[in-house]
């Protein structure tokens, strides 16, 4: 497992680009600094200044080379590489709360916004006038939205957000995409049309609904059939399109979970406040969520010969700035991780994936070495 340390600062989100020799973060405050791999070491060659509040989301959309941003000062902003520069555009979303999360469609003719303002915003250009424009999908949701992630089809959007609900929303936008079909989420899709929405009633809330916390991310498969979610309450949840109300949930005993992600269309890496990824199994034959195991197990030398008590206060410990050192936690990253993403062969057959925390420093992680090294590990 490679690992590199970037910043003092904690990274609250990053994107990489198309190719994987770029990565861009957002280093707790209001800029965005970009890497690019030169050897085995990484140098600042770009710093986005625009927002005026935190940058809370980064996407760097693959083939248009497009970055967008999104802040605690209510704005998003589009960045487009003219002349060896960075060139913002700003995009107004007409909310007055923060916007928490941005991610491009998978044709890259729109992007969606969650906020604070329980709304999301899709915005798409509009050739006419040359500038962005957005539409709000605003019902039924009743809090931020914490987390956004498109469907393969370039139509349906699903959301996380702080009233315990992951949702499916149609994000259709005639002005710009030919009218979609079916898919096993449902076929008639106007847009902000609610196909999914976890809990509540029916067969998903004997579930358990589908965890009962902030949906703190949400992922599509590969295929876009199965959606997982990962919930304040340590809860991982998959739910498949097609089988109305069938959630398979699974509480894990660990501090709250932060992301989650396909990394085959069976495996899911999740990760959060515990510092390690942890890898879950679920079986669509059977409709259910098991636990794969723990990647990068700290090492039982540094758990043997302590008592209960010595245990609790080095977690005591490394809870103070003061006192906190590196020999306290056995793991890669030295506090919790806050977003996971894809490196190399996509989210049907993953061989590669990367981690950011709140340690500033970035995690890349190789499937087969993880599956090699853990004993009765299988990533299927």
């Amino acid at each position: 497992m490679a690992y590199h340390s970037f910043l003092l600062e904690p990274i609250s989100c990053h994107a990489w680009n198309k190719d994987r020799t770029q990565i861009a973060l957002c280093p707790n405050n209001h800029d965005v600094h970009i890497y690019k791999k030169d050897g085995t070491k990484w140098t600042k060659i770009h710093e986005l200044k625009e927002h005026n509040g935190q940058v809370t989301g980064i996407d760097w959309a693959p083939d248009s080379n497009r970055i967008v941003t999104c802040g605690a000062d209510r704005n998003a902003y589009v960045w487009t590489l003219k002349e060896g520069a960075w060139k913002p555009t700003l995009v107004i979303l007409r909310i007055n709360r923060a916007a928490r999360c941005v991610k491009w469609s998978p044709k890259e003719n729109k992007f969606a916004v969650g906020s604070g303002s329980r709304l999301i915003s899709i915005c798409y250009f509009e050739q006419e006038n040359d500038w962005w424009v957005c539409k709000h999908i605003k019902k039924p949701i009743r809090s931020t939205i914490l987390s956004l992630d498109w469907h393969p089809n370039n139509v349906l959007l699903a959301a996380g957000s702080c009233d315990f609900k992951c949702r499916v929303f149609s994000a259709y936008i005639k002005e710009v995409e030919e009218k979609p079909g079916p898919t096993p989420w449902g076929s008639k899709m106007p847009f902000g049309e609610v196909l999914f929405e976890s809990g509540g009633t029916g067969a998903a809330d004997q579930s358990s609904g589908g965890g009962g916390g902030w949906v703190h991310s949400v992922c599509f498969s590969h295929s876009g059939n199965r959606l997982a979610w990962a919930s304040h309450d340590s809860t991982v949840s998959v739910a498949e399109g097609g089988k109305t109300g069938t959630v398979s949930s699974l509480s894990s005993e660990t501090l709250p979970l932060l992301c989650v992600i396909f990394i085959t269309e069976n495996s899911l890496v999740a990760a959060g406040h515990d510092c390690y990824p942890m890898l879950f199994v679920y079986d669509g034959a059977k409709g259910s969520l098991t636990f794969g195991g723990k990647l990068d197990v700290p090492k039982q030398a540094a758990q043997k010969g302590i008592s209960a008590r010595e245990r609790f206060q080095n977690l005591d410990r490394r809870a103070s700035e003061t006192q906190s050192t590196d020999k306290d936690l056995a793991t890669l990253h030295k506090n919790s991780i806050s977003q996971i993403s894809v490196l190399e062969g996509g989210r049907n057959q993953c061989s590669k994936f990367c981690t950011t925390g709140m340690d500033g420093g970035m995690g890349i992680w190789d499937v087969k070495t993880l599956e090699s090294a853990m004993k009765n590990l299988k990533i299927v």
